[in-house]
C-alpha cells in the first residue's frame, strides 16, 4: 500500500466533498480521487450553477420581469458571449469555493481514476498511467452521473449536445430542438426561448416533469407556451439525422422536425464504468444504480454510496445530506442519522418550478380525504411588481386535522418560496400556520396566506354541501 487513509472518497462532486468535509471535520484523515483537475464536479464546471448562471442571464438579457417598470430589454452587440463570459466567471468563483473548503479541512486531493479492490483498498491510475494503491477503513462512492443518450441520435455530430455540452456552442442557435421534458430540458428550453430561439420540446410523457403535480405541469405548460415554446407530448425521437438541409428528427408518430441543434435531455445513467463494483462485491440495481440500505452502506463492507450513483432525485442539496449522514453512519459520528423527509424538489426552469410532500394525485391515491387551497401570483401585489406574475401556489391537506402534505410552486422564485412549507410540513402542521403568521406585504410569500384561506373557503363549501 502507498498510502494508508480513515476515507477514500471517489468523485469530488457535491456528495463526495460534502461527504469527505463531514468526516475530514471529526478529525478523519481524508483522500478524495476524481479524474477531473479541478474539484466540485458538473455541479460547478458544465450544468448545475453554471445553468443557473445563464438562467438569470437570459431573463436579464430579454426583457423578462421588466415590463412593469416600462424598462425595455438592454442592447447588447454579443448576448451569447456576455452570458458564457459571466457563466465562466461564476463557476470560476465556486470552484475555488470548493478547493478552499478541501483545503480547509485537510483533504488530499489525488487526482486519476480510481477503482475498487477488495478490504477495501483503491487502486488509482494516475495520468500518464502511474499506479498508486490506497488502503482505507471506509470507501464512498460519489462518481455521479452522466447524460443519457438515446439509440438513434448520433451525438457526434457537431450540432448534437447534450446537457453538459450545449454550452460549448458558439451562439445562440436560430431553432433548438429539446429532446425530454424532464427538469434538463425544461431549464434549458426556457433559457433558449427566452434568448429569441424557436424551441420544441418532444417528451416522451403525457406531462412536463412527470413528479409534478398533474395541474401545476398545466400551469408550467400554459407558461412554456407564451413564451413561444412548443411541447409535443406522449412521444419520442425515433432518431435524428442529417441531410442536405440540416437535422432532422423523426418523431415515433411519424411526423419530422427540424431544427438548427438538438439537445438530448433524456435522463442520466450513473457514473460507475470501471470501478471495479463486481469484483468488489458492491451491488447494483435493475437500472444500473448502485444498491445501498438506509445507512447508505452498499453490500460490500466498508463501501458507502452517496450523490447520483445510487439513483434519483439527482438534486445536489439530497446528494450532500446522503453523504454526510452515510459518513456519521460510518464512522458512528452522533451527529446525522437520516437524511430528511421532507426534501423540496426544485426546476430552475422559466418560471421556476418546486414541490415537497405529496401531488394532489398521491393524496387521492392514499386514500386520504383531502383538499387543496389555490393562490395565483397574477393577484399577487409583489409579482405583478416585478413583471412576473406566472404561476401559482398549490396546498394539499388532509380535511380533519388541515394538516399540510404537500406544496406545489409554479412561479418566479419557487425555489425560494417552498422552504416555507417545507418548515411547516416538518412539523406536521396545519395550513393555520400560514393564516396566523404575518407576512411582509408586498411579498410572493404572502400567497401562502391566500392559499390557506382558499382551502379554508373550500371546506366550509364541503361543509354546507354536507349539511343541505
Amino acid at each position: 500500500m502507498d498510502a494508508k487513509y480513515d476515507l477514500v472518497v471517489i468523485g469530488a462532486g457535491p456528495a463526495g466533498e460534502k461527504g469527505g468535509a463531514q468526516a475530514a471535520y471529526f478529525g478523519k484523515r481524508v483522500a478524495l480521487v476524481d479524474s477531473s483537475v479541478r474539484p466540485g464536479g458538473i455541479a460547478v464546471s458544465t450544468a448545475g450553477i453554471p445553468t443557473k448562471t445563464v438562467r438569470e442571464g437570459a431573463i436579464y438579457l430579454s426583457g423578462l420581469g421588466q415590463s412593469a417598470s416600462g424598462a425595455s430589454a438592454p442592447s447588447v452587440q454579443d448576448p451569447w458571449g456576455l452570458l458564457m463570459a459571466r457563466k465562466l466567471e461564476v463557476s470560476e468563483f465556486m470552484t475555488k469555493a470548493v478547493e478552499r473548503n478541501l483545503l480547509r479541512h485537510r483533504i488530499e486531493r489525488i487526482r486519476g481514476h480510481a477503482r475498487l479492490l477488495p478490504g477495501p483498498r483503491v487502486e488509482i491510475e494516475k495520468p500518464g498511467g502511474a499506479r498508486l494503491a490506497l488502503e482505507a477503513d471506509i470507501v464512498l462512492l460519489a462518481s455521479g452521473s452522466r447524460p443519457r443518450h438515446p439509440a438513434g441520435v448520433p451525438m457526434d455530430d457537431p450540432d448534437i449536445h447534450d446537457s453538459e455540452s450545449i454550452f460549448e456552442i458558439n451562439q445562440a442557435p436560430e431553432s433548438l430542438l429539446v429532446i425530454g421534458g424532464g427538469p434538463a430540458g425544461c431549464e434549458y428550453a426556457s433559457i433558449f426561448a427566452a434568448l429569441g430561439v424557436r424551441v420544441t420540446v418532444v417528451n416522451e410523457g403525457g406531462q412536463l416533469l412527470p413528479a409534478l403535480d398533474v395541474e401545476m405541469a398545466r400551469v408550467l405548460a400554459e407558461s412554456f407556451n407564451s413564451m413561444g415554446i412548443r411541447v409535443i407530448p406522449s412521444t419520442s425521437v425515433a432518431g435524428v439525422a442529417r441531410d442536405e438541409s440540416g437535422l432532422v428528427a423523426s418523431l415515433t408518430d411519424g411526423r419530422t422536425l427540424r431544427a438548427h441543434k438538438v439537445l438530448v435531455a433524456a435522463g442520466r445513467r450513473p457514473s460507475i464504468e470501471g470501478l471495479g463494483l463486481t469484483e468488489a462485491g458492491v451491488e447494483i440495481d435493475s437500472r444500473g444504480w448502485i444498491r445501498v440500505d438506509e445507512r447508505y452502506a452498499t453490500t460490500a463492507p466498508g463501501v458507502f454510496a452517496a450523490g447520483d450513483v445510487v439513483g434519483p432525485p439527482a438534486l445536489a442539496s439530497v446528494a450532500m445530506e446522503q453523504a454526510r449522514v452515510a459518513m456519521c453512519h460510518a464512522f458512528g459520528f452522533e451527529f446525522k442519522t437520516d437524511v430528511d423527509r421532507c426534501w423540496p424538489t426544485y426546476v430552475f426552469s422559466i418560471p421556476e418550478a418546486a414541490w415537497v410532500g405529496l401531488t394532489e394525485e398521491q393524496a387521492r391515491a392514499s386514500g386520504s380525504e383531502h383538499e387543496v387551497g389555490r393562490s395565483s401570483f397574477g393577484a399577487n401585489a409583489k409579482a405583478r411588481i416585478s413583471g412576473f406574475p406566472d404561476g401559482l401556489i398549490k396546498l394539499v391537506f388532509r380535511v380533519p386535522d388541515k394538516e399540510l402534505l404537500g406544496v406545489h410552486i409554479v412561479g418566479e422564485l419557487a425555489s425560494e418560496l417552498i422552504h416555507i412549507g417545507q418548515f411547516v410540513m416538518h412539523q406536521r402542521g396545519s395550513i393555520d400556520r400560514f393564516i396566523d403568521a404575518t407576512f411582509a406585504v408586498p411579498t410572493r410569500s404572502e400567497a401562502y396566506k391566500y392559499a390557506a384561506y382558499d382551502g379554508l373557503m373550500r371546506l366550509a363549501r364541503r361543509v354546507e354541501k354536507r349539511a343541505r
